[in-house]
């Protein structure tokens, strides 16, 4: 009897050992199944995750843990993703995160790739070398042109013996962290010589212009001589004249361009007397090179300029951007007189 009351105890310590471990599984899936629709600690304002190139799964969970988004167990993390099955298909990258996502919309963003968009502006009319330095100033890009010279750029762009000046499009490019400057170049050089292709191709009849570098070139100075799009082709228009004359182009910004460093925002007679390829006061035609990233619409006018009779044009000075465009140099004379010496007669 006492044998068979000693079994009968262990039995029921064996149930009750069950029960608990049943109830303690039941506790823990219930607290599984709450972290993993229950939102992540995520600011109002959101916030962002970056996943390192090589991450293991442990150390994706430990990044999330060290930006304090959420304090659960390793193992919730593991089941979770073993359940969605994206263990290992998690992809590196810069991740927004809205506030009210749960580990499971994480998981399955990480696992689309859904990673943050950046955007990068080159401006219309920077020189190559205001792109460099905006490129370099970028810490959301790998640099890998820093230490790079302009001609060894222009060979990793597979276009080595070009002029880098004008030959990147100002645009919006999207990338995501960790790109290169290089592809953002790579990027805008391709789309420059596609517009510039295309725009090329149907350019107005009779231009004093040989090839689309030559467009290239006097879309840069237009670029350069206004901001106005109601202006371009009207200026556009002018420089065409002159070259159709022989005449020199005559305009400030390639003279500044020539100075370099070298410019303190005043124009001297020495400069404009000084002879270098960029002096268009005392050559013919135009410079050697582009002065600066010239956009589309330059670009177009360029290549379709107004028709008219001016030869002349001088800005207001009234804010405006504006210019007076005159057909002699006897109207251009007054119209200097009036709007930049305030000279003006009734």
């Amino acid at each position: 009897m006492r044998r068979d009351a000693g079994g009968a105890v262990l039995r029921v310590l064996l149930v009750l050992m069950l029960f608990a471990l049943l109830a303690a599984a039941g506790v823990i899936w219930r607290d599984y199944a709450r972290f993993a629709d229950a939102p992540l600690a995520v600011p109002p304002d959101g916030a962002r995750l970056v996943i390192e190139p090589g991450s293991s799964f442990r150390q994706i969970v430990a990044r999330i843990e060290s930006r304090r988004l959420s304090a659960a167990p390793h193992g919730y993390w593991r089941i979770l993703a073993e359940l969605q099955g994206v263990t290992s298909s998690l992809h590196a990258g810069e991740y927004a995160l809205e506030p009210g996502i749960t580990p499971r919309r994480l998981l399955a963003k990480l696992a689309a790739g859904k990673v943050l968009q950046h955007k990068f502006t080159i401006v219309d009319g920077w020189t190559f070398g205001q792109l460099r330095g905006a490129l370099d100033a970028d810490s959301r890009l790998k640099h890998a042109t820093r230490d790079l010279d302009a001609a060894a750029i222009m060979r990793r762009l597979g276009a080595g013996g070009e002029d880098p000046e004008g030959r990147f499009l100002p645009e919006t490019y999207a990338f995501v962290r960790g790109a290169s400057d290089l592809d953002i170049l790579e990027r805008s050089h391709r789309a420059l010589q596609q517009a510039l292709d295309k725009a090329w191709a149907g350019r107005a009849d009779g231009l004093p212009l040989k090839t689309p570098y030559e467009a290239l070139i006097l879309a840069s100075i237009v670029e350069k001589e206004t901001a106005r799009a109601d202006e371009r082709a009207r200026i556009a228009g002018v420089f065409v004249r002159r070259l159709e004359l022989g005449m020199p182009l005559a305009t400030d910004p390639t003279i500044i361009y020539g100075l370099g460093s070298s410019y303190d925002g005043n124009i001297t007679r020495r400069d404009l007397k000084t002879d270098t390829p960029y002096n268009t006061y005392l050559r013919a035609g135009l410079p050697p090179t582009p002065i600066a990233l010239p956009g589309k619409a330059a670009i177009e006018a360029a290549l379709h300029p107004a028709p008219g009779k001016a030869l002349y044009f001088v800005a207001r000075g009234d804010g405006s951007g504006r210019h007076v465009f005159s057909d002699t140099l006897a109207e251009h004379n007054r119209a200097v007189a009036c709007h930049q010496l305030k000279r003006c007669r009734p």
